[in-house]
């Protein structure tokens, strides 16, 4: 709980700054453009992100009923929408995973098999992550959307090739499970001599449980071939939804005419990446600074920052105060 409340500290610290940089120059104008909004367009932004959700929603569920046939999808939802409050907490979103785990065992879900269930759509999402970022390099390279900025585009491609590396390595972990084994003692060995781990036998004995999590879980789905498929299109869909909000977010501004959805999604697809670099909860900072980079390349001045601020105010602030709240309504998961 005091990490958490640090951590959200850091976090309304950083938001203030990027608050005061973003509208410093332009304010009256920013508010102005705001203020012209059309806002069922920004309704809708927010029913798009909210159907992300549902498709991440049913991409878990799709898994989680392979383990227990009776769970309800309005639990998983929930589940889910409470993720975003830990993972916009938490640097590089990694209380998420942990919190899904937890919560399914409160659930009467096992944490080895809450565990294997999270692995499992962690590989499934990695894999759409990458498929999709492969696509949006592709159509970059094809329609020179971002020729101008060679220095940033040296970064998503080094981001992207982090990615895939990410994606390669869990299918090492997932399938080379003798490899992996060898692999941890021989790291963790090196590092107690360095003094870096002080619990030689504790580490290692963890890290080959999470070797074998992975290996049963990517066995699994080996094996179910279409929990695996319909678990891959549904987090395809739920982050092509995700990439395509600011173009909606445009059309409340009257500047749609600026950008198109190929645009968006790929400008999305690199936006994502640069904040995946930022150690800071909510990548914030880093995702204001890729936003600003990329879609300037459409527009400027302060219809590009007032789609910057409702843009995160409905993909990032709005799902985590959501997510907040429906965790304070569980009272299994905060009495501890």
């Amino acid at each position: 709980m005091k990490k958490m409340k640090v951590n959200g500290l850091i976090l309304a610290l950083i938001t203030m700054l990027v608050l005061f940089f973003v509208l410093k120059d332009n304010f009256l104008d920013v508010m102005a453009v705001i203020g012209n909004a059309n806002w069922l367009w920004l309704v809708f932004a927010f029913l798009i992100m909210l159907a992300h959700s549902t498709l991440q929603s049913l991409s878990l569920h799709n898994i989680i009923l392979e383990y227990h046939p009776k769970y309800k999808f309005t639990r998983t939802l929930q589940l889910i929408l409470i993720t975003h409050f830990f993972n916009g907490i938490t640097p590089f979103s990694t209380g998420g995973q942990p919190l899904e785990i937890y919560l399914l065992s409160k659930d009467g879900i096992r944490a080895t098999k809450g565990t294997n269930i999270i692995m499992q759509n962690f590989i499934l999402y990695q894999l759409a992550l990458v498929i999709l970022g492969l696509l949006a390099l592709f159509f970059n390279y094809q329609f020179h959307i971002f020729k101008d900025l060679p220095v940033m585009s040296s970064l998503i491609l080094f981001g992207f090739i982090i990615n895939t590396a990410v994606m390669v390595g869990i299918f090492i972990i997932s399938f080379g499970t003798r490899f992996n084994k060898f692999v941890v003692n021989v790291v963790i060995k090196l590092l107690a001599k360095l003094k870096i781990v002080k619990n030689k036998q504790k580490a290692i004995e963890r890290w080959n449980e999470r070797c074998d999590d992975f290996h049963e879980g990517a066995t699994f789905l080996k094996e179910n071939k279409m929990v695996c498929v319909k678990g891959f299109i549904y987090n395809f869909l739920s982050l092509v939804l995700l990439y395509s909000i600011p173009y909606f977010v445009f059309l409340a501004f009257h500047a749609g005419s600026n950008v198109n959805l190929l645009t968006t999604i790929v400008s999305s697809a690199y936006v994502m990446v640069i904040g995946a670099f930022v150690p800071i909860p909510g990548a914030s900072g880093g995702i204001e600074y890729g936003f600003l980079q990329f879609f300037g390349t459409f527009i400027q001045g302060p219809v590009l920052s007032a789609v910057l601020l409702l843009w995160r105010f409905i993909t990032y602030y709005l799902p985590m105060l959501l997510g907040g709240i429906l965790l304070s309504l569980r009272k299994d998961a905060i009495k501890e």
